[in-house]
């Protein structure tokens, strides 16, 4: 008699515990629990030592999230899931991870550190007054949270470093840090005007960046993550600026239009030659 009282004891406490588990169940967006891009780690550079490097050259590049082969960069222009693109993710790194970002009007050197409210006022978000008139003629005015719009941010501006290992006898780069460009309309004139937004330190948010893929239009089991982009330099990019004696001008300073983009392929070529002509076949 027991037996059988402890047995339906045990059938009416699974009647009522396995429906609050089916209801409480966690659902899954896929088929099963990622586990390898959130695991990993940056690619690591090789050894660099002064002594090796018997060549050096500054230069800071333009990627245009327009050209298709640098779309990963742009989309999705709002977060979907896990998946943000590079601008929404660098933000999302200043307020949730610790990464540090720094103002791009200052300079370019790292120096001036931003807060969230200025990289929102940056991007003409946070607070903002709202004016309308209802049904009975009254003008009103609202204070309501406007949010980031990632989708005005079309360009991002790269400085890195080429520089020739005499070690390895090998022409390598590293990036040094990311500039989001927007791109956006003046609320009195209706101009559309091109404003700096942040500069992001690389080798600090590349741990952050090898944690987030990105979209493989091919296959969505094997994309590749920020980190993948940068390093295998699957992107494509002009070259805006170089180090120079006069105080690191801007191509656009002194070329214009169809010029610039002249200057800035025979920058690439005397970087490109300088590698060359150390072999003699």
């Amino acid at each position: 008699m027991r037996r059988i009282l402890l047995f339906s004891f045990v059938l009416a406490l699974a009647a009522i515990l396995l429906p609050v588990q089916e209801t409480s169940a966690q659902v899954m967006e896929g088929i099963y629990a990622k586990e390898h891009v959130p695991s990993r780690r940056p690619v690591p550079y090789a050894h660099l030592r002064e002594a090796d490097v018997m060549w050096k050259k500054r230069v800071w590049r333009c990627i245009d999230f327009r050209q298709k082969m640098n779309f990963h960069f742009y989309f999705p222009t709002e977060r979907i899931n896990e998946r943000m693109n590079l601008t929404n993710l660098l933000v999302y790194g200043q307020t949730h991870e610790g990464v540090v970002l720094y103002d791009a009007d200052e300079d370019d050197r790292f120096t001036s550190i931003m807060t969230t409210s200025e990289i929102e006022e940056r991007f003409g978000a946070g607070m903002k007054e709202f004016k309308y008139v209802d049904d009975q003629g009254n003008e009103i005015v609202e204070e309501r949270m406007q949010d980031i719009d990632y989708s005005q941010v079309k360009q991002v501006w790269v400085k890195e470093e080429w520089f020739f290992d005499r070690q390895r006898s090998k022409l390598e780069v590293r990036i040094l840090g990311l500039m989001p460009i927007r791109f956006y309309e003046d609320e009195n004139t209706g101009e559309l005007k091109m404003g700096r937004t942040f500069w992001a330190y690389f080798p600090a948010v590349r741990p952050i960046l090898a944690n987030h893929e990105v979209f493989n239009r091919f296959n969505d089991a094997k994309r590749k993550t920020y980190d993948d982009i940068f390093f295998k330099r699957f992107f494509d990019s002009y070259i805006v600026q170089e180090s120079n004696i006069y105080e690191d001008r801007e191509v656009a300073d002194y070329r214009q239009g169809r010029l610039a983009l002249w200057e800035a392929e025979d920058i690439k070529s005397r970087m490109f030659n300088y590698e060359q002509d150390l072999w003699s076949y």
